[in-house]
Parts: structure tokens; sequence; C-alpha cells
């Protein structure tokens, strides 16, 4: 008995032991980004439905806990809710992060879709409600929303995105934080770039942005898609499009699935067709397009850490305006002194020779991890083939043959470090490597561009600081290595003519037995460029109203393949282009001011820039060259000193309920070290827009804008005479004078209607050109041959569920 008694008080001993409620929790909430603590956090116990806060110090306390797992939800302002696991086994301490700046790290935050890239760079920033209007055309007639940026065409197919006066390779554009490289060198290489799959796009003026590259003289364009949330949800959008200049017709949609554990999939697909385009007055001949585009990615992301993979494909055939394709001198002639196409026939579908098909394919993999007191650490790595067929019309079979077939694959790895733990002073640091192969076939016609490998290290560090509340300041410093190596077949009469023997003799590959190189040099041009860029600005804000940005850029840029090494005939440019061994790398120095300000119903923007770009490479015609083919132009890269300067005005006035008034005005001038005009900048330009809304008529929108381009009346004088091969005299080839300026009006409305109670229906219908005017723009590579396009009306019918 007294066995059993002993034994039972040992259990009811044990078991008071067991539920002993008296242990206590102290707690310490402190913020994951930089250690300080976090004041007024709400801490929920769920087990006892309670709550505590923390102190000024960021700790708190729960008095009478029991043994075992409790669990809490810590909630702050500003902060991701938090919910942690506690075992109690007596008396515990607890250190619990938050991230309190997750809003500043652009992370979770629906304003972050508005937040700029760089602090005192001249930057714009488009959205998805102006993004959305631009499905069915390109990225760089979307880009054109923004003061300053205009675009060199080739037709109206191929539209090249042009920042202050430059364009190609002076232009970084950025897609999903992977540079683009699909031989943006040629102007008529549009970028293969499907605008659906973009929910943001930062425009920035001026290399101010490092971290992307050194040598973005113009500029660089971000191409950001939709952010995943950690969230249940699933959620899609399908828009279709359809035009009247073309019966043209798009098809977009997009799925996106997320869960609150971070991992998140999304799949987005485009198709596009258009046949002949239309001019006011008759059809322009082979300039349908036809596209197809797709892109997957998914992964997992936590505030903490994360990773993705994505995977885009885009296939583009692009046919070029059958008038375009010259033969020779006198065909050019007659082209330019005829007021329509010289090949003019019925609306049709088919896209025959000269054409483009270009096939991009991009892979990334990407990996982050965030750490204590410190930033974080991004790593990834994108591989990109990039496939440019040009066909031009040739005799028998060799007609199905491409003329120019150009393969581009390029490997890049990135490491990049961003030390955000004091807020008062950032630093961010990177590395870069890259290797990049192009291969040109044989064609049966000389290479325009060789076969090369490019190779290429980059190394950056930027700072932020902030010195009070109104002034906050950044720097950044960037050195780049690039190396190309070449393999090119020279003419020995072009080798000798430009004086090549005396000053690369070296690069010259020996015959072995057996070979026999006829009338060529086999050569292995190499060449080794040392870049360094840098910049510093400053932002002033004088009220909550207004600041002011200054900013200098320092940006060097070496030449690219086609400004070394190009060597041939462009059929539908009828010129020959030469490149020139002896181009040294450009060297920007770049200041701009930006001032802002806005109210409730006012809003003003002023960007004034100044660029002087030492060793400027352009193209410039320098004489007529007879061949068995005809006559033709001779286009030589050469280099100047240049200067460019102007300034960029968007103002926009709520002047009554609903009414509002939008301007864009950008003037930009040009000139070389002897003061005269460069070739090929944009005209005066100014758009104004009169708007109405209305959200309780199913959020209705409709305007009406003025686009008013001035005849460029300051131009270089590339003319020169020729003899025409039909006549025998001597005339003057026309190839400088600007068309006259236009006034185009276009109309577009739009309103949205509730389908069910998570579907909705928006209904967009526009008119471009709404007078059918005639009108030839000077940045057209084909305004000697025909008018640009006449008016058209468009439809879209964009489903949101």
């Amino acid at each position: 008995m007294k066995y059993y008694f002993v034994c039972l008080m040992v259990f009811v001993f044990g078991f008071h032991q067991a539920q002993n409620c008296s242990y206590t929790l102290i707690g310490e909430i402190k913020d994951f980004h930089d250690g300080t603590p976090i004041t007024a956090a709400n801490i929920y116990l769920k087990e006892q439905d309670r709550y505590v806060i923390s102190d000024f110090d960021g700790k708190f306390k729960i008095e009478d806990l029991c043994n075992g797992t409790i669990t809490l939800v810590i909630s702050h302002v500003g902060c991701e809710t938090k919910t942690v696991s506690i075992a109690i086994n007596g008396d515990v301490f607890k250190s619990i992060d938050l991230e309190h700046h997750i809003e500043e790290l652009n992370e979770v935050s629906v304003k972050s879709k508005q937040k700029k890239t760089t602090l005192t760079a001249q930057e714009s920033v488009l959205k998805s409600d102006i993004l959305k209007r631009y499905t069915n055309r390109s990225l760089g007639d979307a880009l054109k929303e923004v003061a300053g940026v205009s675009s060199i065409n080739t037709g109206n197919s191929i539209v090249k995105p042009m920042i202050n006066g430059l364009h190609s390779s002076r232009i970084l554009i950025l897609n999903n934080n992977v540079r683009l490289q699909d031989q943006e060198w040629g102007v008529e290489h549009a970028p293969n770039i499907d605008i659906n799959s973009a929910d943001q796009i930062s425009v920035i003026k001026g290399a101010g942005a490092l971290a992307f590259g050194g040598d973005a003289i113009g500029g660089v364009i971000v191409i950001n898609p939709e952010r995943s949330i950690r969230k249940d949800t699933l959620f899609g959008q399908t828009t279709i499009n359809g035009q009247s200049n073309g019966r043209g017709y798009s098809l977009t949609s997009s799925l996106h699935k997320n869960y609150e554990s971070g991992w998140f999939a999304k799949f987005q697909g485009t198709i596009k067709q258009n046949g002949d385009f239309k001019a006011a007055d008759y059809y322009l001949t082979n300039t349908g397009t036809k596209s197809k585009s797709f892109n997957v990615k998914a992964g997992k992301k936590t505030f903490e850490s994360g990773f993705e993979l994505f995977y885009s494909y885009l296939n583009n055939e692009i046919g070029i305006l059958s008038s375009s394709h010259v033969g020779n001198i006198n065909d050019l002639l007659a082209a330019i002194k005829s007021p329509r196409p010289a090949i003019t026939r019925d609306f049709g579908y088919d896209i025959i020779n000269p054409r483009q098909d270009v096939t991009h394919h991009l892979l990334k993999a990407s990996y982050f991890k965030r750490f204590k007191n410190f930033g974080k650490v991004n790593l990834q790595y994108d591989y990109q083939s990039n496939n440019r067929l040009e066909f031009d019309i040739r005799r028998g079979e060799r007609n199905n043959e491409a003329a120019l077939d150009l393969l581009l694959q390029t490997h890049t790895f990135l490491a990049d470090v961003n030390l955000d733990a004091n807020l008062e002073r950032k630093f961010n640091f990177g590395i870069l490597a890259r290797y990049q192969d192009n291969y040109a076939p044989d064609t049966g016609i000389r290479r325009l561009i060789p076969n090369y490998e490019k190779y290429d290290l980059g190394a950056y560090v930027t700072t932020e600081w902030r010195l009070n509340d109104a002034v906050m300041v950044d720097a950044g410093f960037r050195y780049d290595f690039s190396r190309v190596d070449a393999l090119k077949y020279y003419q020995i009469s072009r080798w000798e003519e430009r004086g090549y023997d005396d000053d690369f003799a070296n690069f010259i590959i020996p015959a072995q037995d057996g070979q026999n190189f006829g009338a060529n040099y086999l050569t292995n041009p190499r060449f080794d460029f040392h870049n360094l860029s840098g910049s510093i600005g400053a932002k002033y804000q004088f009220n909550d109203n207004s600041y002011l940005l200054a900013n200098y850029s320092l940006s060097t840029r070496p030449p690219n393949p086609a400004e070394l090494f190009s060597d041939g005939l462009h059929h539908s440019a009828a010129r020959i282009e030469l490149g020139d061994l002896r181009l040294d790398s450009e060297l920007s120095n770049r200041f701009s001011l930006t001032y802002d300000h806005k109210t409730s119903n006012f809003n003003v923007v002023v960007d004034a820039f100044f660029n002087a770009i030492g060793k400027y490479m352009y193209l410039k015609p320098i004489s007529v060259q007879q061949s068995n083919r005809g006559s033709y132009p001779v286009w030589e890269y050469q280099q100047t000193d240049a200067k460019l300067f102007g300034a960029d005005l968007t103002a926009s006035y709520q002047f009554v309920d609903h009414w509002k008034w939008q301007n864009k005005t950008s003037l930009i001038k040009g000139y070389d070290d002897n003061d005269l005009p460069l070739i090929n900048m944009p005209a005066f330009n100014t758009l104004n827009k009169i708007e109405y809304s209305q959200a309780k008529w199913y959020n209705f929108l409709a305007s009406i804008q003025s686009e008013w381009v001035f005849e460029q009346n300051e131009f270089p004088d590339f003319n020169f005479s020729v003899e025409n091969p039909t006549t025998g005299e001597t005339e003057i080839l026309d190839i400088s004078t600007p068309p006259p300026a236009y006034n185009l009006f276009h109309f577009y409305s739009e309103a949205t209607f509730g389908v069910s109670k998570k579907t909705k229906l928006n209904i967009a219908f526009g008119i471009n050109n709404i007078f059918n005017t005639s009108y030839r723009n000077y940045l057209n590579r084909l305004r000697y041959f025909a008018d640009d396009l006449g008016r058209n009306i468009t439809l879209q019918l964009k489903l949101n569920y």
C-alpha cells in the first residue's frame, strides 16, 4: 500500500510539474535589414487569443505560459507579417527578425510598380496601363510615349528606339535583367522583344545605370515582367486586337499561378499577323509581318531567398517594301524622284523577298540570398541564341537562300552584391563575364559580318547616401574589358586600298600547303579594348511637390563588329558599307538636369542635357563604286568629335473635373567637330493631348492627340554627283534633304465592364492618322521609296479573369 501511495504522489507531482504555467517568454523584434529594434510591433498569441506590443527597444514579454509549442503572428506597418512557432520548456528568450523596409526593397508593395531604377538619372516609367495600348505594335512604338524618345525605322515594322538622338549599340536593352544580344548594331534590326511580356518599362537617358553596362552612351531600357506575389491565387489575361491597316490581328494571353509559400509560375504567349500595309493613297507591297512568341517562368521567392528559371522564344518574319530593293544608282535616282513606289500591287498577306526571318531564344537562371545585417547576393546565368536571316531578291534557286545568315550565341554570368544594412549609405558591386560567338556561313555573297568570338569582363561599384532630409547623392565606377577575335576574308585590292598592308600585316594568315585564297587574304583581326565609366549625381528635394536632379556620367563604347568589319553590299539600302579597323572607342561626357514639380492638378518635368562624344562613329557616303551588278554609293564608318544637346518637356494639367491636357515636347541638336549637323537627328516635335475620363461610365476614357513633327532644317549635305547609267548624264543623288513637316491626329477611347465578380472586359477603340495624311518621316530609312502609314482603325478586347 505504501508503494502505491508513493507512486501516486510521484504521478501527481509530475503532472503538476508538466502543467506548470508560470513560464515567461521574453522576445525581441529586430529589423532583418539592419538589426535595429522595431517599436510597436503587434504580437498575437494564437493559443490564448491575446496581444502584446513591443516596446521602444523592440522587446516584449508574455507571461503565464505552459510547456508546449505556441504560435505567434507578428505584424508591423511596412513589414511583411510573419508567423513563428516557439517551443516553451521553461523560461525562453527569442529574437525574431522582420523586414521593416520591405517597400523600399521593392518586393511586395503594389506601389513598387512605379519605383524607378535609378536615383539621379533622367528616368521615365511606362506602366501597364500605357503598355496595354501597344499589344499589337512594337517596343519602339511604345517607347515614343516618353519625351525625348523617337525611333529610326526601316518601314513601319522595323522600329528601333532612339534616345536623345542616339540608337543601336549606344542603347542597352535589359529584358528581365538580361542584356539583349541580337545583332543590335544594324539600323534595320529591331529589338527582339514581345512587348506583351512587359509589365513596366523604364527609360533611362544616358549612362546613369552602371550596374547594367558602361557602354550605354544613349541610354538604358529596362523591361520588367509582372512580379510574383506571395498569395494563393490564379489569374490570367487575354487580349485580342484587330486593325484596318494591314488587316491585321493579334492574340496574346497569360496565366499566373502564385502560392503563399512563395512558389510561382507564369506562361505568356502571343501571335500576330499583318498583310500589306497602306499609305494614304496606295498599298505598300510586301510589308506584311508574322510573329509568334512565348515565355515561361517558374521559381520560388521568399524575403530571405529565392530562385527563378525563365525561357522565352520569339520568331519574326518581316517583309521589306518591294520598291526598296534597288539594283543600282539608276533605280535609286528614279525612286527618289518618283512620288509613288515603283511597285504597287493589290493587298496580300504573302511575304516574299526581300524579307527578314529572325529567331531569338533566351534562357535565364537566377538565385538570390539575403543575409542579416549585411545585404543581398544575386547570381545569374543566361544564354541567348539569335539567328538572323535576311533574304534579298536573287536569281534561280538561290532566291530561297538567305543573303545574310548570322547565328549569334551568348553566355553571360553575373554576380551582384547589394550592401543595404545601412539605409543612410548603400553600396552595390558586381562582376560580369560573357562569351559570345558569331557564325556566318557561306551564302554565296561576301559576308557583311565575319565569324568572330568576343570576350567581355566587367566590374562595377555604385553607392548612394543620404546627406540630410533634402539631399541624396549617388556615384559609381565601372571597368570593362572586351576582346574581339575575328576570322575574315579581305579582297587584296580592298586591303591595300585602305592601307591595311602597312598597319595590320600581322593579321594575315599565310596560306598553308594546298590552300588557295585567290584574290583574297585570310585574316585574323584581334582587338582588345579597356573601357572606364563613371557617374555622380544628386537629388535635392525642395518640398513635397518638387525636386531637382543633377547628373554627370562618363561612358565609353568600343566599336561594334559592323563598325570594324563591314565589307559588302546592302541590297535594300543600295549601298556598299565599309568598316574601319582603325576605329577606337567612343568617349561620352554627359551632363543633365531635371526639374520635377507636381501638385494635385498640375505636373511638369523638364529634362535638359549636354553630351560631348569624342570619336563619335557614323556612316558617311564617300564615293560611287562600279561593279558587275551596277553602280552603288559607298558608305564608310568614320569618327568625329560630336556634341549633342537639347531639352525634353512633359506636362499635364487637370483644368476642370474629368478633363486633362498633356504635352510632350522634344528639341535636340547635334554637330560634329566642324560645327556641321550630324546625320539622322530627330526634328523638333510636340504632342498635345486632350483627355476626358468618367469613372461612373464604366471607367470611360477618350482622347484626341495632335502629333506635330517639324521639318529637320539642320542636316549634313551628303549629296553627290553620279552618272545616270541610262542617260549618261551627270545628276545629283539627293540622299540628304529631309521631307516636309507634318501634323497627325489620333483618337483613342476605352471602357471597362464587369462580366462577373472576378472577370472584367476592357474594350478600346482608336483611330491613328484620322485624316489619312500623306507624309514621310526623316528617320525612316525607306522614305526615299514610299510614304508612311495612312489611316488605321483599331479595336481591342481585353479580358481579365
